[in-house]
């Protein structure tokens, strides 16, 4: 069994910076391939950031030149490092693992594309 825990969320002004931080415990495998979702009240959970089994990376239009995710296979840590925050930004944020590799030409994975789920960290930001 899988286990996604997440911290690193708080409260931010805009044009703040805050990383996420996702720990996995559990039958993971280095070459899962892994993800952030965030989901504001009222709207659909979507895409952030996901990283593949060899390091290639896939961002949302929206968050591209402010966020990077990154991983350490050592530590069975996920990272994501925000700046230039937004208020937009505001929302749980979700790690995901065990997701499908990435495909440019396939856009971003879906939601029922990965098999675990952290239970979230909150991030607001203030204008």
């Amino acid at each position: 069994q899988v286990q996604l825990v997440e911290s690193g969320g708080g409260s931010v002004q805009a044009g703040g910076s805050l990383r996420l931080y996702c720990t996995a415990s559990g039958n993971i495998h280095d070459s899962s391939c892994m993800a952030w979702f965030r989901q504001a009240p009222g709207k659909e959970r979507e895409g952030v950031a996901a990283i593949d089994s060899d390091g290639s990376t896939m961002y949302a239009d929206s968050v591209k030149g402010r966020f990077t995710i990154s991983k350490d296979n050592a530590k069975n840590t996920l990272y994501l490092q925000m700046s230039s925050l937004k208020p937009e930004d505001t929302a749980m944020y979700y790690c995901a693992a065990d997701g499908p590799k990435l495909r440019v030409w396939l856009g971003f994975p879906q939601v029922a594309e990965y098999n675990y789920w952290g239970q979230g960290t909150q991030v607001t930001v203030s204008s």
